[in-house]
């Protein structure tokens, strides 16, 4: 059985815009953050310029305990491109918070992800400007 890995070389990535920014600092800082309506306290994720529940515009950044449940995954046993290495697990993740974001599984075997199992966030530098928000089993 494979174990789900962090990538080990530089991952292409954009550049973080004036939106993004806060979100990447805070993993740099080890610290996930996500954006919540100040108006109808929905949370919002991907940061975006205005509430997605109530198109206010009045949001702000808080930070997550970074603890939630897979909600749905799959396997890649052949990268799209070969900066990756595989086996790796991408997977959408549910959030205490109330959001879901898209990230990767580590620290699990390849057969033992699965819909509703308990994650926490682990930060990982996989390059000089670039820290990511793995999850691992909690």
């Amino acid at each position: 059985m494979s174990e789900l890995t962090p990538q080990h070389a530089a991952v292409p990535h954009a550049v973080p815009g004036p939106l993004t920014a806060p979100f990447w600092q805070g993993c740099a800082d080890q610290v996930l953050l996500f954006q919540r309506c100040n108006a109808c306290a929905a949370a919002n994720f991907p940061p975006a310029e205005h509430c997605r529940q109530c198109l206010s515009f009045d949001v702000g950044w808080q930070r997550s305990a970074g603890r939630g449940e897979v909600y749905s995954w799959t396997v890649v046993h052949r990268a799209a491109t070969p900066v990756f290495e595989t086996p790796y697990a991408p997977a959408i993740v549910t959030l205490d918070e109330g959001y879901q974001m898209l990230t990767n599984v580590i620290g699990a075997g390849v057969d033992e992800v699965r819909v509703g199992m308990p994650v926490q966030v682990d930060f990982r530098e996989v390059s000089t400007d670039l820290w990511l928000p793995y999850f691992r089993p909690s």
